[in-house]
Formats: C-alpha cells, sequence, structure tokens
C-alpha cells in the first residue's frame, strides 16, 4: 500500500479522491471554478461530505456549466433547496449562482479564469510546507487570491477556502513529505 498523506486514510472515497485528483495541477478554467464552487459548499462542513455529494452537485448544477448556471433564478434556487443530494443552502446557492455570472463576465471581457488564478501563483505549482510539515491553513497568497475573488464579488472565498482550493487544484502541493504523491505534484 503506498504511503499518502494521513488525513486521505481510513475512507476509500477519500483516498481515492487523494490518489487521483488532489493537489494534481489543474488548468481547465471549467474545473477550476467548479471546484472553488464546490469549497465554497464546504464552508463548515467536511470535505468527504461535499466528496459523497458532488454527483448530485453536478446533475443539480448542470455539470458546473457557468453558462447553464448563471441563468439559473428563483425557481432554480427553489428547487435546488428541495434537493437532499446537495447541501440546502440558499446562501451557497446563490452564492454559485452569482459565480457563475460572474465567470460569465469574465469570458465576455476576454479574461480566462485559470490565467488569471495561476498569473496570481507565479504560473506553477507551489510547494508550501512547512518546516515541521504542518500543512497550513491559509498562506499570504491565499488571502491575496481570495481579496481578488471578493473585489470581483465570488462569496465563500475566505482565504482558509481559498487555501484549500488551492491545495485541491494543484496551485499548492501540500502533500506530505513522505506521500507517493508528493514528487508526482512537485512539477
Amino acid at each position: 500500500m503506498p504511503s499518502r498523506c494521513k488525513w486521505a486514510e481510513g475512507d476509500p472515497l477519500m483516498s481515492a479522491y487523494h490518489d487521483e485528483e488532489w493537489g494534481v495541477p489543474e488548468h481547465d478554467s471549467h474545473a477550476l471554478w467548479e471546484s472553488l464552487m464546490l469549497d465554497g459548499f464546504q464552508a463548515g462542513l467536511s470535505w468527504l461530505t461535499i466528496l459523497r455529494k458532488r454527483e448530485a452537485f453536478r446533475k443539480a448544477f448542470r455539470n458546473f456549466d457557468p453558462k447553464a448556471v448563471a441563468r439559473f433564478d428563483e425557481n432554480d434556487v427553489a428547487r435546488l433547496l428541495e434537493d437532499p443530494g446537495i447541501v440546502r443552502s440558499r446562501a451557497k446557492i446563490q452564492a454559485t449562482i452569482h459565480g457563475a455570472r460572474i465567470y460569465r463576465q469574465m469570458e465576455k471581457d476576454g479574461e480566462d479564469f485559470s490565467t488569471w488564478i495561476w498569473n496570481m501563483a507565479g504560473n506553477r505549482p507551489i510547494l508550501n510546507q512547512s518546516k515541521d510539515g504542518t500543512v497550513l491553513a491559509r498562506t499570504p497568497l491565499s488571502e491575496e487570491i481570495s481579496a481578488a475573488l471578493k473585489k470581483r464579488g465570488f462569496k465563500f472565498v475566505g482565504p482558509v477556502i481559498v487555501y484549500a482550493w488551492m491545495q485541491a487544484t494543484g496551485i499548492v502541493n501540500d502533500h506530505a513529505p513522505t506521500c507517493f504523491r508528493y514528487h508526482a505534484n512537485k512539477k
């Protein structure tokens, strides 16, 4: 059995997520936006809860197609609030719809979400392990990206949520040095 980050041990779904997705540099704008929206839904909950509901979220939010989600209205909010497969938080649902509209405006303005985010990160994954191996909860860069997202109008994008998203999408490589994914994701 490969040595992996301790947080990913114990639950097969979490282990598979760790082994196949977490920390892999993501450059697809759509995938980055979906991940950011899901991290917003995680606020106050465990990632495992969101991971278990991810397919239901994808179905409910039209595969996180920003074009479709940007057109959601109050009827869609009501529909989503009745969906037991997702986290039924009006504020988080509305934040996702609003986030889709912001994403679409960026596209209309000729801005690529992925390019915008990766430029702030220096265009390559950041190795961010602390000296004692502790995984950080936030960094100056997560604070900067959080502020930039908030300035554009995104919600549920505080520096801790943003840092978790940076880890998940490989902007930051926070795999433990003993983890088999550590070296694979250093590039």
